[in-house]
């Protein structure tokens, strides 16, 4: 007989061991090798984005082909674009001015949770950045996805041996299990962790340093100034973009009664099929499980698959499911973050309503994420910009394709920091900057703080006093040209 977990917690600890000394060697080598070494990972990737975006789809049941290897392509080729040219080894700065060197130290050994929702595109990244920073990283897979991460480390270690470098850099665990993943936390110098509300919960509580991130329940708020064929086009290209996957995609409509009539309409016309009575009730039975949670069962799935679990007709071609919901909270299930065809609808009076509507929304499971508004009025989006608890507002775009950096300036990630309000330590699309440390070296700026006291004789109290004053005087000086 065989103890899994035991095995388990010992595969954790081989696999770290040896990654550990495989990144000792590669800590040796310079920036143009490792530039060189990541630059051949993404190239391996992106040859086989589709193959591996098929086969997480095939053991997952979640998601479109076509959209996983997008986020596969976003995860290697558009993220080497966006890293190429990054300094992350060696020598960061050399201030001669302020006499101050900054060198960037890898971290060491990562220890990566990757999620079922986007298991291949997640492995990539973090393979990716790790490596860029100059750390190995070790996997512990989703359990619903361990073929399709496993497949994805193996592509990734024939780049590696490749490049001459050890493969150890880059491995997963074949045999996840809660206590392995725990040993793994425990004994890797830093976890980023992508996944589920009580996997990042583990990683913050592990006694390790950690990234993690917390759960989305984006609003999309449509305000009446708003372009609204233009705005419900993005909100379907997202919400629909691998049938609603991705933490960023939007949960909630929240529109302006000036507006909502036209709203809902242009919805219609695009494919949404309003739910109402006994529907309605039929697909609230299979949205959750019985501790209020997430049914797996619909997540990554399309409307037409929900609706044949929930027993109801819906008309051909129908893309969303909508309700109108009348609260926010554990009773009202549409407003809580669905990562599938499903959304909830709301309106209200005025921007300001909207505002606090959302701020709801957000505290229901979705806080310092992300919001998402659809408007003309930049007074209004600067309020939301100011006051709403999210560390990425979204403005005229798909949320989703938004936040992972697909259709804005944000850099290209599958980590999507929450900030302080919504449990994680930084707010930031994770990038290798994240996953270093900086040694500062900092030279002496040639002050008179430190001079030897003059010998003071006796009635030189008083020009003492006036030195004392020049010298303070001075090092304010400095740390203002310092600052």
């Amino acid at each position: 007989m065989v103890d899994k977990d035991l095995l388990s917690v010992q595969e954790a600890r081989s696999l770290v061991r040896a990654a550990r000394q495989a990144q000792a060697g590669f800590a040796a080598l310079g920036q143009a090798q490792v530039d060189a070494v990541v630059e051949a990972v993404a190239k391996a990737a992106a040859a086989q984005a589709e193959a591996l975006a098929t086969l997480a789809v095939e053991e997952t049941g979640f998601g479109k082909v076509q959209d996983k290897k997008t986020k596969n392509i976003l995860a290697s080729e558009k993220l080497l674009a966006a890293i190429r040219d990054m300094k992350t080894i060696g020598v960061l700065c050399d201030d001669k001015a302020r006499k101050l060197v900054e060198i960037a130290i890898p971290m060491g050994v990562i220890a990566g949770i990757v999620p079922s929702t986007n298991p291949t595109s997640t492995t990539i990244y973090k393979s990716m950045i790790a490596l860029k920073a100059g750390n190995a990283i070790v996997f512990t897979p989703h359990p619903s996805a361990r073929k399709c991460i496993g497949k994805t480390v193996e592509i990734i270690r024939g780049a590696l041996a490749q490049c001459g470098v050890c493969e150890d850099l880059v491995s997963v665990m074949s045999v996840p299990t809660i206590e392995g993943s725990q040993e793994l936390m425990r004994v890797a110098d830093l976890i980023l962790a992508t996944g589920g509300p009580g996997m990042v919960k583990a990683a913050y509580s592990s006694g390790t340093p950690a990234l993690g991130v917390g759960a989305g329940n984006v609003p999309a708020y449509i305000e009446r100034s708003a372009d609204i064929v233009d705005a419900v086009t993005k909100i379907f290209a997202s919400k629909t973009f691998d049938n609603g996957t991705v933490c960023a995609s939007e949960q909630a409509i929240v529109t302006e009664a000036v507006i909502a009539d036209k709203v809902r309409a242009t919805f219609v016309a695009q494919g949404a099929y309003f739910l109402e009575g006994e529907k309605l009730e039929k697909v609230k039975r299979v949205m959750e499980r019985g501790n209020g949670s997430m049914n797996p069962d619909i997540v990554g799935r399309d409307a037409q698959y929900i609706a044949r679990l929930a027993g109801i007709e819906i008309p051909a071609g129908t893309r969303l499911l909508v309700s109108d919901e009348p609260g926010v909270g554990p009773k009202y299930p549409f407003s809580k973050e669905k990562l599938t065809a499903l959304l909830g609808f709301y309106t209200v009076n005025d921007w300001q309503e909207a505002c606090e509507l959302c701020h709801a929304l957000l505290k229901n499971g979705g806080i310092g994420h992300s919001l998402s508004i659809h408007s003309r009025n930049e007074d209004v989006i600067r309020e939301f910009g100011l006051k709403k608890p999210v560390s990425r507002l979204l403005v005229n775009t798909p949320s989703t394709h938004g936040a992972v950096g697909l259709t804005t300036s944000l850099f290209p990630s599958f980590t999507l920091g929450c900030g302080t309000v919504g449990g994680s330590s930084t707010s930031d699309n994770v990038t290798p900057l994240n996953l270093m440390n900086i040694r500062r070296v900092a030279y002496d700026l040639g002050g008179s703080c430190c001079a030897a006291p003059a010998e003071q004789a006796p009635g030189h109290a008083a020009a003492a006093s006036i030195d004392v004053g020049a010298i303070t005087a001075l090092i304010l000086e400095q740390l203002k040209k310092i600052a």
